[in-house]
């Protein structure tokens, strides 16, 4: 029985002739989403800015966005956003925090079912408070902070620290294109968003750790080979394995994405995006053509032009 091969035996495709595409390209886009950052700003959540979330569905058919925005604005609340998802009869309503605490915040969830009376079904109600939602967002910025220097610490131990460093830097490039995109498309950025982006730093390093894994091995394999042939030849060897990976991760997220509903919609479109094309760009792309400028195998040309 013949087995599946997604990627032949013999395959030598020439990945490195691109990095001088790639890091011009990967350097633009990263400019352009810090740009888009300071200037769009990211579309926080009610976890990280405070306020009240209330999920509804209409009882009496597609819901009136309109006559219902009309209703909920007259309250007097301040800024609400009102926002359809899902089926036509599922509304999300977004109520700003309101001034006196979580007393006041409770009213304003009254005043909004008073308001909307019988006509919807309340399916879920959030209601978070200013200093709980600084909290979350200084505890969510740290561990990302604390998930790279992790990452560094453990590559450097087990590689040099050319490929801490590289990896280091493939990781923050897919993190920056990663939040660039957030704000772009206004993804809701909440507690599910951290999740999303520690999840893609998982899968970026394990890419990459795989990769650096057998640029290690052939580096003692081959004392002559020069490095871009090398780096070829690391690449091809692992990219079933990577094709396969990214392909079998695709398709759970496109299924979480079509049927997961609006609760872990920002989650599962923040991995699509982080995971499928900037996660698997970057380990091939960014993390093994970078160890050239870095100064791996530098001695292996000297030795090349001596024999």
């Amino acid at each position: 029985m013949r087995l599946l091969r997604i990627v032949p035996d013999d395959t030598k495709f020439d990945f490195m002739r691109f990095r001088r595409i790639s890091f011009p390209v990967s350097a633009l886009l990263s400019i352009i989403a810090v740009v888009l950052y300071f200037s769009h700003g990211l579309n926080f959540g009610i976890d990280f800015v405070g306020g009240t979330l209330m999920e509804v569905q209409s009882k009496s058919g597609p819901a009136d966005l309109a006559k219902m925005r009309e209703t909920v604005s007259g309250l007097g609340l301040g800024e609400v956003q009102l926002q359809q998802f899902g089926a036509p009869t599922d509304v999300l309503l977004r109520v700003a925090q309101q001034p006196g605490g979580e007393g006041a915040q409770q009213a304003a969830v009254a005043k909004v079912r008073q308001a909307l009376g019988d006509s919807v079904e309340y399916r879920r109600v959030e209601v978070v408070g200013p200093r709980v939602s600084t909290e979350l967002l200084a505890y969510g910025t740290i561990g990302l902070v604390v998930a790279i220097i992790g990452i560094q610490i453990y590559l450097w131990f087990r590689f040099e620290w050319q490929f801490a460093l590289g990896a280091m830097i493939a990781n923050v490039h897919d993190i920056v294109l990663t939040i660039g995109f957030m704000s772009l498309a206004q993804i809701d950025f909440d507690l599910t968003s951290i999740a999303a982006l520690l999840t893609i730093l998982g899968y970026s390093l394990n890419d990459t750790v795989v990769i650096y894994d057998r640029i290690r091995e052939n580096l003692r394999r081959y004392k002559r080979m020069s490095m871009p042939d090398l780096l070829n030849s690391s690449v091809n060897s692992t990219l079933s394995r990577s094709i396969i990976t990214h392909v079998t991760v695709t398709l759970a997220l496109l299924a979480l994405l079509l049927f997961g509903g609006h609760a872990i919609h920002s989650f599962t479109a923040t991995m699509m995006f982080g995971v499928v094309l900037v996660g698997t760009y970057t380990s091939i792309f960014i993390a093994a053509p970078i160890l050239i400028y870095l100064g791996v195998g530098l001695g292996r040309e000297a030795r090349k032009d001596e024999a």
